[in-house]
């Protein structure tokens, strides 16, 4: 599923849409019109002139077992987009902007009802087989009938997909007006029907058949995996590629253990990482070849919104229907100690769906909103029209009596009394105990410090660290309590709604509705906003639905920050100028003089 997340990071600041009729376009943006020209060269964030060869080493936490990432079974290998090409490419410095890549051209009508792509005829799978508009509506069938559930939400609105002539595929959508299917449709990789017509529904254990830049060379399952530059690629040439894929080798290494992956990094054994932790970004950058510069450690400033990560809390569970009881156990989260002691004050509290965003619910409900959740007045909360959400808040010392005792009165209220010590259901004699599902042991230091919270008032929280496998499958079947889980947003939300609130998706596996939410509300405000008429109509919609998912307390959220934080042997050359929306690593590439002096220092 993490294919699908970069799809969720592209932005939009206009307060209004710019929909226009477009024949033969080069590129389509959701409102607006592209920053680039029909004869641009190249994105600005690149360099022309980048070298190509060399290999670069990088790394993952955990295991993979297929080289298919289009259906639920099977854990699939890192890095595996770049060897499928779909019909356009997005930019990164610039809104929800698509380009032409496998399509030369896009036509669309002013309310979007339909989109035709004309096919080049250069593109060709790494086979040497041309890109066939059959290959392409084949590939939409199949990922809607056969493909992860993912593609079942995603795609729901495509009616149907047709051959226009020997180069030219039409898609026409269905139901209320959704201005970013053709965009939608656009990122779709595609597929050779010879290929994977007899393996789609299979776990895939030999190198695809793709179209894209890279394909892989070498790997052993769970271990390692070696993708090659196609030398040959039909689409090295295009605008949208010019500075682009300048590795000639892409070398991934896997490891169980965060702990010996850092100081795989320390020894050389791979090349750059991204830290997602504080406490090591804090201290544990602080060895020899930092110190001699042989390896940079930087924070790069962007423009993502973050999303929400937090424990998400799963409301099928009997114990969890009970919104009160969802909402007491925020109150024995205490991020402010957890920052200071933990994070070397790094982060800010998350306290929105939407948060980095004009899209986030902040004070009252505007009259906009008022319309659209009036409907829903008598089943809905009533702090959804008369509060703000705020997350309770600690003073940093670890004592946290105050919030445990609003806890302990929320439960309560609800039903759940205190026996022997154990907190029960005072009508069902059910204790209130559940389990902290983790994939890193790295983040037990933030969860069993909440569990020994909740034991304050009589909630047995255990802790449990699987491996990354278990992980992903329990969380497909819904078959945990409490995981910790994080979903991006943008500014532009659509389709991907479905997939994480409606309910629909409460009840299929491998939706990503991990907290299993199911209220018509929720489904009425994603119509909304799929169908959103303009920007304000948009903005209005998202708020209010942020509402309703917040004071339903389905997940008990945590932090943020808006930097990647990179370190990297010195050994790379890189453009002037940094995407907004994107690290850019794609456009990076081997400085041979560096790789020199790095040997030369290095003995």
């Amino acid at each position: 599923m993490r294919i699908f997340l970069s799809l969720l990071f592209f932005l939009f600041f206009s307060n209004t849409y710019a929909i226009e009729k477009l024949e033969n376009a080069h590129a389509i943006s959701m409102h607006g019109s592209p920053k680039y020209s029909k004869d641009f060269k190249n994105f600005d964030y690149v360099n022309i002139n980048a070298p190509k060869g060399g290999i670069i080493k990088l790394h993952q936490i955990g295991s993979f077992d297929t080289l298919n990432n289009f259906i639920l079974k099977g854990s699939p290998a890192a890095y595996l987009n770049q060897v499928h090409d779909s019909l356009l490419t997005q930019s990164f410095d610039e809104p929800f902007t698509m380009y032409g890549l496998v399509a030369e051209s896009i036509s669309v009508p002013e309310d979007r009802s339909w989109v035709i792509f004309k096919i080049r005829k250069e593109a060709k799978f790494h086979d040497g087989n041309p890109i066939r508009v059959e290959d392409i509506i084949w590939t939409l069938n199949t990922l809607k009938e056969k493909g992860h559930p993912f593609f079942k939400f995603y795609y729901g609105n495509i009616k149907t997909a047709e051959k226009i002539s020997d180069n030219e595929v039409k898609f026409i959508f269905q139901g209320e007006r959704n201005l970013e299917l053709p965009l939608i449709i656009g990122q779709m990789k595609i597929l050779s029907e010879k290929y994977w017509k007899d393996k789609f529904k299979d776990v895939l254990l030999e190198s695809p058949i793709g179209s894209g830049p890279y394909r892989v060379k070498n790997f052993k399952a769970g271990r390692t995996i070696e993708f090659e530059r196609v030398d040959n690629y039909w689409g090295k040439n295009l605008s949208v590629n010019q500075g682009k894929f300048n590795f000639e080798k892409v070398v991934i290494e896997y490891f169980r253990d965060a702990t010996v992956a850092l100081e795989a990094f320390k020894s050389g054994d791979y090349d750059f990482r991204e830290e997602n932790q504080a406490k090591r970004w804090a201290n544990a950058y602080n060895f020899t070849a930092i110190e001699n510069g042989n390896v940079k450690k930087e924070s790069v400033k962007h423009e993502i919104p973050t999303g929400m990560q937090g424990f998400y809390i799963n409301s099928r569970k009997e114990i969890f229907k009970d919104r009160i009881v969802r909402k007491a156990l925020n109150y024995a989260f205490d991020f402010e100690w957890t920052n200071k002691i933990l994070f070397f004050d790094q982060y800010k509290r998350t306290n929105s769906f939407f948060s980095n965003s004009d899209l986030a619910s902040t004070n009252l409900p505007s009259n906009e909103e008022f319309k659209l959740l009036n409907p829903f007045k008598k089943k809905l909360p009533n702090e959804v029209f008369n509060a703000t959400y705020q997350n309770p808040v600690n003073d940093g010392s670890g004592e946290i009596r105050k919030n445990l005792r609003i806890a302990d009165k929320l439960l309560f209220d609800a039903g759940w009394i205190i026996k022997d010590g154990k907190r029960i259901n005072k009508v069902t004699g059910i204790p209130l105990k559940f389990t902290i599902l983790l994939v890193s042991p790295e983040f037990e230091r933030i969860a069993l410090p909440f569990a020994r919270n909740l034991k304050k008032i009589g909630i047995e929280a255990k802790v449990r660290t699987v491996d990354s496998a278990q992980y992903e499958r329990r969380l497909e079947n819904f078959s945990f309590d409490m995981a910790v889980v994080s979903l991006g947003q943008s500014l532009s939300p659509g389709n991907e709604q479905r997939d994480f609130w409606h309910s629909t998706s409460a009840t299929i596996n491998g939706s990503r509705n991990y907290s299993g939410v199911s209220n018509p509300a929720v489904d009425f405000l994603i119509d909304k906003i799929i169908g959103a008429k303009d920007r304000k109509s948009l903005v209005s919609a998202t708020q209010a639905l942020d509402r309703v998912l917040l004071f339903g307390y389905y997940v008990v959220p945590h932090w943020h920050i808006q930097n990647f934080r990179i370190a990297y042997w010195d050994k790379f050359g890189q453009p002037k100028i940094n995407p907004k929306y994107d690290l850019g690593l794609d456009t990076w590439w081997i400085d041979t003089n560096k790789v020199k002096l790095l040997e030369t220092k290095i003995k």
